[in-house]
């Protein structure tokens, strides 16, 4: 038969690296041979490595993309008891961590040399599903008395708490990501749910049970009935944060010993090296991962923060450093234009815009960072990136601004050249200071970084009403202060524009312009600029007739001084009768 994600016969529509058509699986007496198919894109893993042809033995597995396959012979006998037959518990003993540390192994040049592969066995797998089986391997290899291992975790069920580990059993579920038997012919076996349960949730410690047989006991409900016809067998808890409810489960048979030997003290004990073993395999598993999931934050928050940032959340206060607190920030809200349009043009072929807009946002985002500032979220088509935390210094509105005059010259020197991506495109900019709340919200793997208050729904409608006011970059009243008293012309300018009332909101404010240097390629000198801002003050102070003088100073390609220019002519150059100076925005756009 044919195995994919459209077969006649049987189809996996779960798993999203399988094709249509991915392997020819053909039968022969208890061996099952596969072969792929040459229009399936994607690997198959046997014994961890990809291959195009495979043979399995009843119990091997192979795997496509997240999915494990694992062939069952229903003709091959299993170790199920017989009907009545009760496995009676006769010891369960908890093993503290390291509580073994003191006793060297009886065979340690076997055990070291299998330990000193995990390593490259962690980092070389491909996938979760080739680690689990790499490690299951492993295990067999190093326990040679194990008929069984497997990698188990433990979750909370639908409606309980993951916050409660120690919680009833029955409020948690336990998934096998993996298992391998010594012999694959002996079929597949059932670990005892209760015995995972009390060392990964209760005891939080290797715990082994120690089971006999006794045909003719009741069945109390307490009592442990599981497949296989095992004797004995151990879970070990991996202490990680990259390995959350994961333990290492181990079982075997009596194989003519005496149980005793099985019950007796650690000095004596013939499981001793066994469970010291396990221990140090999940010891090293765990800090292994932890590393991974370390480096894999790291490599998320390089996304979002400047080194300088990320020196501090690497160090030794890092956790608290990303907690939320109310301070002095300044926020930058930028928004692609164009994006509307041609999402309408490209129709139905997306993708391309897509890559676009990702590499829009990738400028947005170098410019950002460039000039110590973090991102706090894309919105589609725009960034909103913040300056204050969670490092605070002087500077943080002249960077902004540097950031904004950045992202806008880049844009322009882009627009002269058709052939690039971005073609077309433009930004609106809108920055704005003043108290918010910012820091880090969700559990540790999974940070969201936010910033909210009143500042950033100013930057917002700032941005917006670029549009209105016919300039690529506002800021407001509070930044164009601090840009006054401390930026020299020669590194960005500022002009006041209007005196509006935006759209929602019930304050009037100052929005101001922010310029680049004078220079070749730009419309406005300084001189320009000077003439503007009296014009405005005149226009205030309802001396419309000098207002309008003063604007025909600047040159006719400034788009900047069209509202004033606009509004004094709808208004038949005379004031409204008792106006206050506002020009209200009607509108968000």
């Amino acid at each position: 038969m044919v195995l994919g994600r459209e077969s006649a016969l049987w189809n996996v529509p779960w798993e999203p690296f399988l094709a249509r058509r991915h392997v020819e699986l053909t039968q022969h007496g208890d061996r099952l041979k596969g072969r792929l198919i040459a229009t399936a894109s994607n690997p198959i893993y046997y014994a961890g490595k990809p291959t195009s042809e495979f043979e399995l033995e009843p119990g091997e597995s192979f795997v496509i993309g997240r999915t494990v396959f694992t062939f069952v012979n229903t003709s091959t006998r299993t170790f199920s008891p017989t009907e009545g037959e009760q496995r009676v518990l006769i010891e369960t003993r908890t093993v503290m961590h390291r509580e073994l540390d003191r006793l060297a192994f009886r065979d340690a040049p076997h055990r070291l040399d299998v330990l000193s592969k995990l390593p490259d066995v962690i980092s070389s797998a491909a996938d979760d599903p080739d680690l689990f089986a790499r490690l299951v391997d492993m295990l067999l290899a190093g326990v040679r008395r194990a008929d069984a291992a497997a990698l188990v975790t433990t979750r909370p069920t639908s409606g309980s708490s993951a916050r409660e580990p120690s919680g009833p059993a029955t409020s948690r579920q336990v998934k096998v990501l993996h298992w391998d038997r010594r012999f694959s012919r002996e079929g597949g076996f059932e670990p005892s749910r209760r015995l995972i349960l009390e060392a990964i949730e209760k005891q939080q410690q290797t715990v082994l049970h120690v089971w006999t047989r006794n045909e003719g006991s009741p069945n109390n409900g307490e009592q442990f009935t599981f497949r296989g016809g095992f004797d004995w067998a151990f879970c070990t808890p991996i202490h990680s944060e990259g390995c959350p409810g994961w333990g290492i489960y181990v079982t075997g048979r009596f194989h003519g010993a005496d149980a005793k030997t099985l019950l007796a003290p650690w000095d004596s004990n013939e499981l001793r090296d066994d469970v010291k073993f396990t221990e140090l395999v999940a010891d090293i598993l765990g800090a292994l991962r932890q590393v991974q999931v370390f480096r894999e934050r790291q490599g998320v928050f390089r996304r979002f923060f400047s080194p300088g940032v990320m020196n501090l959340l690497s160090g030794q206060d890092g956790p608290h450093a990303l907690e939320p607190r109310e301070t002095d920030i300044t926020v930058l809200f930028c928004d692609l234009r164009g994006f509307s349009k041609k999402v309408e043009e490209a129709g139905g072929d997306l993708l391309p815009i897509l890559h676009r807009v990702s590499t829009a946002l990738g400028v947005m985002t170098q410019n950002i960072m460039r000039y110590r500032g973090a991102i706090a979220d894309f919105l589609g088509d725009a960034a909103l990136g913040f300056w204050g935390w969670p490092i605070d210094h002087p500077g943080k509105a002249e960077d902004a601004c540097q950031a904004a005059l950045g992202i806008q010259a880049a844009f322009d020197e882009i627009g002269h050249d058709p052939a690039h991506p971005l073609s077309g495109f433009r930004v609106g900019i809108g920055i704005a200071s003043g108290r918010a709340v910012a820091g880090g919200i969700g559990p540790a793997e999974q940070v969201k970084i936010t910033v909210f208050g009143p500042v950033v729904n100013l930057a917002s409608r700032l941005q917006d009403m670029t549009k209105f006011l016919r300039v690529p970059i506002l800021i407001d009243e509070a930044t164009a202060t601090i840009l006054r008293g401390r930026t020299s012309l020669d590194v960005a300018r500022v002009r006041r524009l209007a005196k509006v009332k935006p759209y929602g909101m019930a304050t009037p404010i100052i929005a101001a312009e922010l310029i680049p240097p004078a220079g070749p390629g730009q419309v406005l000198t300084n001189a320009d600029v000077v003439a503007y801002e009296n014009a405005l003050e005149a226009f205030l102070a309802e001396d419309w007739s000098e207002a309008y003088k003063l604007l025909h100073q600047v040159p006719p390609d400034d788009r900047g001084k069209d509202l004033l220019t606009e509004f004094i002519l709808k208004n038949n150059r005379t004031p409204p009768t008792n106006w206050d100076g506002v020009i209200p925005i009607d509108s968000k756009n």
